[in-house]
């Protein structure tokens, strides 16, 4: 079988701050990024919308070669993972792979709080999915979660109003709403990869004492494990250390927004579904 580059999809521009993380991680790989901006954002479409764009997303992907294909997007994850991964690989591909960033995330997140009460900052689709509340239960049964949905974050980030003064009142109007539902969290979680471009309004609204996490790091350090423990998809993986960009939306916009997102000048070609 041919090595070909490992594919991150998101909806937009916010799964390149995962692959950011990706990157610095692992530099020798390849990556093939997609962002649907054509149909984003997800987080306020229903579960057969995002399940049937992700699903169209990831086989392209796979029509690519790629053995492995991360879902760097939390709503996708949520509304649309575990079909594809329980109905759609075994008749596409049984060898293909597709992953997604709430269960690394879950997995380790109740190891971060010393209160065992956690608070989760999400989209509208990834807060109603109740996605992270059955899955830090798996793992961390004793840890209290209450979730806030955050719906005017992304475009905050989206219409480079993250630093603004509107970005201000919205970021501390959630804040203020998720800790005036329980007092004893001591974590939060942004559970969107758009929110850690808002990081500094967030630390400068967030109670000292409080920790955020965002998730770059822990799906990085997730996909190492996994790569270490399946050589068989890890053997298909090409190590050249070339990044390829596709966006289904504008490509000058994509490449002006990409770059404060991945940290570094982007230039994407245009797919049309």
């Amino acid at each position: 079988m041919s090595k070909n580059p490992i594919g991150v999809f998101d909806s937009g521009y916010g799964g390149l701050t995962i692959l950011k993380e990706l990157v610095a991680a692992l530099p020798e790989y390849d990556y093939l990024y997609l962002g649907d901006n054509a149909r984003a954002p997800y987080g306020d479409k229903t579960f057969e919308e995002v399940y049937a764009y992700t699903l169209q997303c990831v086989e392209w992907f796979f029509n690519q070669g790629c053995s492995l294909v991360i879902l760097a997007c939390n709503t996708a994850s949520a509304k649309a993972l575990r079909t594809i991964q329980q109905n759609n690989l075994a008749l596409i591909d049984p060898n293909k792979r597709v992953l997604g960033v709430i269960r690394p995330t879950s997995e380790v997140i109740g190891q971060l709080s010393h209160s065992k009460h956690i608070g989760i900052m999400g989209t509208q689709g990834t807060i109603k999915s109740e996605s992270y509340l059955i899955e830090i239960a798996k793992f961390f049964p004793d840890i209290k979660v209450t979730q806030e949905a955050c719906s005017e974050w992304v475009s905050l980030v989206e219409k480079n109003l993250y630093a603004s003064t509107e970005a201000d009142y919205f970021v501390k109007f959630h804040i203020d709403e998720i800790l005036s539902k329980d007092a004893k969290i001591d974590t939060l979680l942004l559970a969107c990869t758009h929110y850690p471009i808002l990081i500094n309004k967030i630390k400068q609204f967030t109670p000292a004492g409080i920790q955020i996490i965002a998730q770059g790091e822990i799906v990085a350090k997730s996909l190492i494990g996994y790569l270490n423990n399946h050589k068989e998809i890890e053997e298909n993986c090409s190590k050249s250390g070339v990044n390829k960009f596709f966006t289904t939306g504008d490509v000058l916009d994509f490449n002006e927004h990409a770059s404060l997102f991945f940290g570094a000048k982007v230039s994407a070609e245009k797919l049309i579904f």
